[in-house]
């Protein structure tokens, strides 16, 4: 089950201290993300990303403009959506399949039921046999296997992910892209994913969202017409990945610096957010 997300008009302003003005994050957004779509967010730090994924999850409400998932608007936070965030956030005294249980706990399955759909899950993000281990025993990769395996197993509609691979190494964040699609393509999930890495933003979007700097506004949607057997290639030799690459740097161009490939994060998440799992 997916749903689409349309944001119009959204702005979001923060109080200033002392004061001054309020200080505008976001002015001005218009997406629509269509059921089952993956988009990619790419732009430049601080251009208000992150904030824009918070308005979607429900954490903060706009304030202008309006935002819907499934055609409903957005009242807070809810079980139609889950969050992976780069902090994994796991509970280090739950095993791996019971941090999965987690979100499934709000849904009120009994607990043999929350187990079985808890172990299909993490089956589905390759971590069979794993399911005992504390997240002590797992690699960065594994725990954020188990993230999103937890955000997957309630069912949401729509899956929010913001840089869920940036603090991992190189390797890794490429099998997990990888692993990202193959899920996404099992599950007809509908995703937004926030990125600084330009070339990940290619790899994984059917379109790609170009942000402007401060205060962020969508300036440009791309698509990206590589099909999904070429993209679990060697698709950064394609041509046309080269060519689709080079148009968003230069969108990035006009408004920032160029965005590094392996950037830190916007900001780090807020633990609470990703135990829960839902947006």
């Amino acid at each position: 089950m997916s749903a689409g997300i349309r944001l119009e008009g959204v702005g979001k302003e923060f109080p200033s201290r002392g004061g001054a003005a309020p200080f505008a994050a976001l002015a001005g957004v218009d997406l629509d993300v269509a059921a089952g779509e993956f988009v990619a967010l790419v732009g430049p730090s601080g251009c208000g990303k992150s904030t824009l994924l918070d308005l979607v999850g429900g954490f903060t409400r706009p304030t202008s403009g309006s935002i819907t998932v499934g055609g409903r608007p957005i009242t807070g936070p809810g079980l139609d959506r889950g969050l992976v965030f780069q902090q994994y956030a796991l509970l280090p005294w739950r095993t791996a399949l019971a941090n999965v249980e987690l979100g499934l706990e709000a849904t009120r399955l009994p607990r043999r039921q929350r187990r079985a759909v808890a172990r299909e899950y993490l089956e589905l993000v390759g971590l069979t046999g794993a399911e005992d281990r504390y997240p002590h025993q797992l690699s960065g990769g594994m725990r954020q296997r188990v993230a999103i395996a937890r955000s997957l197993a309630f069912d949401p509609e729509v899956l929010l992910m913001d840089e869920p691979f940036a603090a991992l190494d190189a390797q890794t964040r490429e099998t997990l892209q990888g692993e990202l699609l193959r899920i996404w393509d099992r599950t007809g999930k509908t995703v937004v994913f926030i990125t600084h890495g330009i070339d990940e933003a290619v790899l994984l979007g059917q379109r790609v969202a170009v942000m402007t700097a401060r205060p962020g506004r969508i300036t440009a949607v791309l698509d990206v017409p590589l099909p999904m057997h070429r993209r679990q290639g060697d698709v950064r030799s394609d041509p046309e990945f080269a060519r689709l690459r080079h148009q968003v740097w230069e969108l990035l161009q006009e408004e920032a610096p160029p965005v590094a490939a392996d950037a830190p994060a916007e900001r780090p998440a807020e633990p609470l957010r990703e135990v829960v799992g839902v947006g």
